[in-house]
C-alpha cells in the first residue's frame, strides 16, 4: 500500500512538473501566434517626444516605453515569436544531423563510427557559445543564420546519446530476428531500433530548445543576433541595460521571460526524463 501511495504521489509530481511547463509554453506560444491581436501597439513605432520616452509601467502600457517611446509590451510579445522560432527550428535542425549520424554511427559501428566519433570529439574542442559567435562574425547576423548556426554547432551532444541507444539496441532479439529475414539497414534503422531509442531524445531536444532560446538571447544582447530595430528578448535587454538605475522595466520584463521561458521547458524535459527513464523512478523511491 506505501509503495502504491509513493508511486501515486510520484505521478502527481511529474504530471505537476509538466503541466506547469507546457501551460506557461502554451500561454507563450499563443501569445507568439496572435502577435497582431495581443499586441496593442505597432513594436516598431517610435515616438521620440518626451511623453513618451521611458515611461514606467501602467495601464497604457502594460509593460513601460523604452528610451524611443516603443511600447515593451508590444516588442515583447513579437519578441516571442523569434525566440521561440529559434528554440524550435534550431533543435530541429539539431535533431535531424544528431539523429542520423548517431544511428548510423551506432548501427554500423566500425570505420563509419570511428569517423563519426572523430567529428564530434572535434566539435567539442570548441566551446559551443564561441564557436556560434565566431561564425556569425563570418556570415552577418541575421536571424536565419542564428537558427542555422545554432543547430549546426548543438548536434553532437544528441548524436552521443543516439549512438549509444543504437549500440545497446542493435544487439537486441527483434534485431536479430529482422536481420535472418533480410530486412533492409534501413527499415531495421527507422522501423525497429529508432522508435525504442527516441525516450531520452525527446527528454533532450525539450531540454535543448530551453537552451538555444538562451543563446540566441545572449546573441542578442550582443549584437549579433536579430537586429535592431526587430523586436528580440535579448535586444530588448541591451536597450534597457544603459537605463537600468531608473528604468528598471526595460531589463526585468525580458529577464523574466527568458527565465520563465527556459525554466518551463527544463520542467518538461526533468519530466519527461522521470516518466521515461525507468532505472530514474526506481532510484527516487
Amino acid at each position: 500500500m506505501k509503495a502504491v501511495n509513493r508511486g501515486i504521489g510520484k505521478l502527481k509530481k511529474i504530471n505537476f512538473q509538466i503541466i506547469l511547463g507546457s501551460l506557461v509554453i502554451a500561454v507563450m506560444s499563443l501569445a507568439a501566434v496572435m502577435a497582431p491581436i495581443v499586441a496593442t501597439y505597432d513594436p516598431l513605432e517610435v515616438d521620440l517626444s518626451a511623453d513618451a520616452r521611458l515611461q514606467a509601467p501602467s495601464m497604457k502600457h502594460f509593460f513601460g516605453t523604452d528610451n524611443l517611446g516603443r511600447d515593451v509590451f508590444s516588442r515583447m510579445v513579437y519578441g516571442a515569436r523569434i525566440s521561440l522560432s529559434v528554440g524550435f527550428i534550431a533543435v530541429a535542425i539539431s535533431l535531424f544531423i544528431g539523429l542520423a549520424l548517431g544511428a548510423i554511427s551506432g548501427y554500423y559501428g566500425g570505420w563509419i563510427d570511428s569517423v563519426i566519433m572523430r567529428i564530434v570529439e572535434v566539435m567539442y574542442c570548441f566551446p559551443t557559445f564561441f564557436l556560434i559567435m565566431m561564425v556569425i562574425t563570418f556570415i552577418g547576423p541575421s536571424i536565419v543564420n542564428v537558427m542555422v548556426v545554432i543547430g549546426f554547432t548543438s548536434w553532437p551532444g544528441l548524436c552521443r546519446l543516439v549512438r549509444a541507444e543504437f549500440l545497446t539496441l542493435r544487439e537486441r532479439d527483434f534485431v536479430s530476428s529482422a536481420k535472418v529475414q533480410r530486412v533492409s539497414d534501413a527499415r531495421i534503422i527507422f522501423r525497429h531500433i529508432l522508435p525504442n531509442a527516441m525516450s531520452p531524445v525527446y527528454v533532450s531536444a525539450t531540454l535543448s530548445v530551453g537552451g538555444a532560446i538562451l543563446v540566441e538571447s545572449a546573441l542578442s544582447f550582443l549584437g549579433l543576433g536579430v537586429q535592431i530595430p526587430e523586436p528580440s528578448w535579448g535586444n530588448i535587454l541591451t536597450a534597457g541595460k544603459s537605463y537600468i538605475d531608473y528604468a528598471w522595466w526595460l531589463t526585468l520584463f525580458p529577464g523574466l521571460a527568458i527565465l520563465f521561458t527556459v525554466l518551463s521547458f527544463n520542467l518538461i524535459g526533468e519530466g519527461l526524463r522521470d516518466m521515461l527513464d525507468p532505472k530514474i523512478s526506481r532510484d527516487r523511491r
